[in-house]
């Protein structure tokens, strides 16, 4: 799937092991996937983007064959800002003091994070099917609480949710995945095989779960701490969503971002929530002209 990328590898970074696949040349750039996926969601994509850059494709903590460390109370091991820190030392590690993010869902939150947090390592920035978490919490709709139900779910306390994971990793996946709009057409043999294979691991389901209570918890905090001190992201900013999807169907994601960001541009793409996998051209045509912009 990963065709001229070394072999997946393991880094020891901000204390803990970090999954990554490495490909290509040229400008840095970092691939980060969403729930309940892994870095292979990019596999449809990578060799194109690796014709011109430098390509990192990384699970997330809590994710694929990162680590899975224990929660404390306040779930602080898995917020944004842990996640953040993990990639932005990943990135130092392999000699990259600045590179351009392109990050799907959850890894989207953790960009978010990382180029709040550490604005001058992050040159560009592409932003796939979300609105900022503390937007989307606050403006949660009857309607949006329906299509992503696995975010009141998760959030559960332990053990319920992981309990009922583990019994059935692959009804999850198929329960969340192909409730979308385009079904389970998107995915391939294997890369599906990969997505149970890693949901299906020991502590896995706590890493999911757990990084969706940093949501609904700390990452709001470490939002609401940014909009108090009106800090917003100084670099460019393209965001794509579905058109087909939740995510442009119950908030405005352009205007959303363009509250916590100075250089905003985007718009829907002719698919459902999973881009990279169902959209893959339609992401290339608008993503490399932004990311390849001086």
């Amino acid at each position: 799937m990963f065709s001229g990328f070394t072999e997946k590898t393991i880094a020891r970074v901000n204390g803990v092991d970090i999954a990554y696949r490495q490909g290509g040349h040229g400008p840095a750039l970092l691939l980060l996937h969403g729930h309940p996926q892994t870095h292979v969601i990019w596999h449809k994509v990578a060799a194109r983007l690796a014709q011109h850059f430098t390509v990192i494709a990384a699970d997330l903590r809590g994710y694929g064959d990162s680590s899975k460390p224990p929660a404390s109370a306040d779930h602080r091991e898995y917020s944004k800002r842990a996640m953040a820190e993990d990639m932005a030392a990943l990135m130092a590690q392999l000699g990259f003091e600045r590179f351009s993010l392109l990050a799907h869902d959850r890894g989207a939150r953790a960009a978010h994070r990382l180029a709040m947090d550490q604005p001058a390592r992050v040159q560009r920035l592409v932003l796939l099917d979300i609105a900022p978490t503390l937007a989307m919490y606050r403006q949660t709709t009857e309607a949006f609480a329906r299509a992503y139900w696995h975010w009141f779910f998760l959030i559960r306390p332990a053990p319920l949710p992981e309990t009922l994971i583990e019994a059935s990793p692959e009804g999850y996946l198929r329960a969340v995945m192909g409730s979308r709009s385009a079904g389970l057409s998107p995915f391939t043999a294997e890369a599906w095989a990969e997505y149970l294979r890693s949901l299906a691991a020991p502590g896995a389901a706590s890493g999911l779960c757990e990084d969706y209570r940093a949501s609904a918890g700390i990452d709001l905090e470490h939002d609401q701490a940014d909009r108090d001190q009106q800090r917003c992201l100084p670099m460019p900013l393209l965001v794509l969503w579905g058109e087909q999807g939740i995510v442009g169907r119950c908030f405005d994601p352009l205007r959303e971002w363009q509250a916590v960001a100075l250089d905003v541009r985007g718009g829907a793409l002719p698919c459902g929530h999973y881009i990279p996998e169902e959209a893959p051209e339609a992401l290339l045509e608008q993503a490399l002209p932004f990311l390849l912009a001086p």
